[in-house]
């Protein structure tokens, strides 16, 4: 199941259901949109009932976050011409909510009355090669500064370069802007999916929405829209996080930011003991109980029929495990 629908931390909510709670504090449940792929639409609606069925975008195909931004902007300007849009990715992990929701409102303030395509910066505490940074120009007004370049994910060491020079910063995937800087933003970079969303623009929050996606989503550019716009803009700033956040993209970043005992032991959701046993991670369902001995910088993870065990450098690997395992055992182990 994509991660956005788990309950990492066993507190009742999963992170998209924890996204829209977050969001809710600041905007009216008939202005949040979900855009999923349509194999989720059910999940959608289970996990969040408060939601119509209008407010849920469906992309009949995967094409990456441009086309998916794409869409939503020209749903939203159909129906507000003026409106301010955040867009978010709904598996990430947010810590001191309060400062989140002020960087939040800081940036709506600023899109409001700049042109600007704004992000949100993270400082790095560590040279992590799982995420692409964003390089400041040095020149900014308070907590917002014009970004210098967009750097895809650098192996270790240019990671630790950037972190030791003190000019670079995560890029969070979390956006602002207002509707009509970033349809600008599609036209002027991305031609080809604006040029195709215009072509059916009349047909943006009415009935013939569907049919006019199903046609044309599919043959949209698959691109992001860090590769497809945000690297091209110059338009283009950041807002420094206030708050502790994790995209929890990986084994690694959800180890990081969960408790731990004094071997560096990590649980969640189940019981454990643990005997000459530290650095590792440890989920079950909820009560079940683990005894751990003697191991060491390890993943064990249960999901349904399937136990996990193995190294956390070597997590990378985890998804040539999956496809062997579908080939040796079946889908039934998928």
């Amino acid at each position: 199941m994509p991660k956005q629908f788990l309950d990492f931390f066993g507190t009742g909510r999963s992170l998209l259901q924890q996204t829209f709670d977050r969001f809710n504090q600041l905007i009216p449940t008939e202005n949040i949109y979900i855009a999923t792929n349509e194999l989720y639409a059910d999940l959608v609606k289970k996990q969040l009932p408060q939601i119509s069925g209008k407010q849920i975008l469906l992309e009949p195909t995967r094409r990456n976050t441009a086309p998916c931004i794409a869409y939503a902007a020209y749903r939203i300007n159909a129906i507000n011409p003026n409106a301010n849009i955040i867009v978010t990715p709904s598996d990430h992990l947010i810590m001191q909510e309060n400062k989140f929701l002020e960087n939040i409102k800081t940036g709506l303030d600023f899109v409001k009355t700049n042109p600007a395509l704004l992000t949100i910066g993270i400082k790095p505490s560590h040279p992590e090669t799982g995420y692409g940074y964003i390089q400041s120009n040095g020149n900014g007004v308070d907590s917002i500064q014009k970004v210098k370049a967009f750097m895809e994910k650098p192996d270790y060491e240019l990671a630790k370069v950037f972190v030791e020079s003190g000019e670079f910063y995560w890029n969070s995937g979390i956006f602002i802007w207002n509707v009509q800087t970033i349809l600008d933003a599609l036209h002027h970079h991305l031609p080809d999916i604006a040029t195709r969303f215009d072509q059916g623009i009349k047909n943006f929050n009415t009935s013939k929405e569907k049919a006019f996606i199903d046609t044309e989503y599919p043959i949209c550019q698959n691109i992001s829209i860090d590769y497809g716009v945000m690297e091209k803009a110059n338009n283009v700033y950041f807002l420094t996080a206030a708050f502790t956040w994790s995209d929890l993209g990986t084994w690694g970043a959800l180890y990081d930011i969960s408790d731990k005992d004094q071997a560096r032991n990590a649980t969640l959701k189940c019981d454990a003991l643990y005997y000459e046993s530290k650095d590792n991670m440890v989920t079950l369902p909820e009560g079940k109980l683990a005894v751990i001995q003697g191991l060491e910088d390890c993943i064990v993870a249960e999901s349904d029929n399937v136990l996990l065990i193995c190294k956390k450098s070597e997590e990378q690997r985890i998804k040539q495990f999956v496809i062997d395992a579908g080939l040796q055992f079946g889908q039934d182990f998928v």
